[in-house]
């Protein structure tokens, strides 16, 4: 049975003749117009004049495009053969790479901190320009702005369900904004005497932390607007208090009674950053510093690590105040640290303009990305899902290391006035 239809047959045929007279093949030209019996006149100007060049490389390109096909089938079940583990691998493992996916201008002033509303694509930014701004990051646009402080707001953080944004500021004030209205400033905290540096909501959402440099931490209440005044400066893990102060300390207190827990000393400069471990880390560090694994080892707050305008980072035991590890590669001041949240990595951010990704287990830095065109003062992973809304970071329990759903995205600020987004 013929693929081809009485009048398909003709076409092929008359294009045929066509090509046979265009090329001087006469012979071959009469031959098979006797055969076939076809009364066909050439015609330059008739559709079948290049007909059957174009039919023939369009049957080329649709086999390249066939190919193309093919091979990019064969990739995909490649991936889709790897093991859920092997694929989840893919991902867990990312770590920012330039360039960034979205640089955010809108700032009148450099950028001093960014956070991560814990379930809307969401990023907030606080400046110097007294403003906090609202932005989209998965597509980069601009939200809104939130005016309300008259100096430069120094830090910014969501509760756990993002329903509160908590902000402080050089002006002396603390302010809360209602996410679920319109951010309409809320609440507004006096107390501090001078600049406040920094500020976030205590595990269950129910109390601020605030650190100033009148060398006080405050405990604000969120109902009442109570405050208890503790000694000392920064970070908040369930049970403990991470601070850092430009006295070259690190310190954990127990925001319950105020007590100094540790004191941890070495940096040769202001320390500009602490930040607890999470449990999912604790394996890497072990590793690093040769530690047993054992009940102690594993606790809620057992390490943290600190930046220094001594240009190093740090790694510590909070619970002997050992000194594990000093990491150096920068070459000026650290003013920010991460944890990846897979546990495998340390990132940090510096005045070198620069991120860099250290291998937990080994101390080595393992890349380095040119971030911004200035100083970088901050930087924050994305949103990661809590096992348990009163427990943040190193406090989901003795030993219990289950990995929690992240996602990979990191944003940093900079003098240069902008927030980078950067993504896979």
């Amino acid at each position: 049975m013929s693929l081809l239809s009485e009048r398909q047959k003709e076409e092929l045929q008359k294009s045929i003749l066509e090509y046979l007279h265009a090329n001087n093949f006469t012979d071959a030209f009469n031959a098979l117009k006797k055969e076939t019996g076809i009364d066909y006149t050439p015609d330059p100007k008739a559709k079948y004049a290049g007909l059957l060049e174009k039919k023939w490389t369009s049957v080329i390109r649709l086999q390249k495009k066939i190919m193309d096909l093919e091979n990019r089938n064969a990739a995909l079940q490649e991936e889709l053969s790897l093991s859920p583990a092997k694929r989840a691998a893919l991902q867990t493992d990312w770590v920012p790479r330039a360039p960034a996916a979205y640089v955010l201008k809108g700032h009148r002033g450099q950028v001093l901190k960014v956070a991560f509303h814990p379930t809307f694509n969401i990023i907030a930014s606080a400046s110097e320009d007294a403003t906090v701004k609202i932005w989209d990051w998965e597509t980069g646009e601009f939200e809104r702005t939130l005016k309300g402080h008259t100096r430069g707001v120094n830090d910014v953080a969501f509760d756990s369900k993002g329903n509160l944004l908590v902000t402080c500021s050089s002006d002396l004030f603390i302010k809360i904004w209602d996410v679920q209205n319109e951010w309409k400033n809320t609440k507004t905290f006096p107390g501090h005497e001078h600049t406040i540096s920094s500020v976030r909501f205590m595990p269950g959402d129910q109390q601020i932390v605030s650190a100033s440099r009148d060398q006080t931490i405050r405990i604000f209440d969120v109902a009442s607007t109570s405050v208890n005044l503790l000694p000392c400066l920064h970070f908040v893990d369930g049970r403990l208090i991470a601070t850092c102060s430009n006295d070259q300390s690190a310190r954990i207190i127990d925001p319950l009674t105020g007590e100094t827990k540790m004191e941890l000393r070495d940096h040769q400069h202001t320390i500009e950053v602490v930040v607890f471990a999470p449990v999912s880390s604790y394996p890497a560090i072990r590793e690093l510093a040769g530690l047993p694994n054992t009940d102690r080892s594993n606790r809620s707050g057992a390490y943290v690590a600190t930046g220094a305008r001594d240009k190093t980072i740090k790694i510590w035991d909070t619970q002997t105040g050992q000194l594990l590890r000093t990491l150096q590669g920068h070459d000026n001041w650290v003013r920010s640290l991460v944890f990846h949240p897979s546990g495998k990595f340390l990132l940090s951010a510096s005045d070198d303009k620069t991120i860099r990704v250290w291998e937990l287990s080994t101390g080595r830095c393992v890349k380095t990305v040119e971030a911004h065109g200035h100083f970088i003062n901050c930087m924050a992973w994305g949103p990661q899902a809590p096992a348990d809304s009163t427990k943040t970071n190193g406090a989901s329990g003795p030993g219990k290391a289950e990995p929690e759903k992240f996602v990979n995205v990191v944003a940093t600020g900079s003098v240069d006035q902008t927030i980078k987004i950067w993504l896979p």
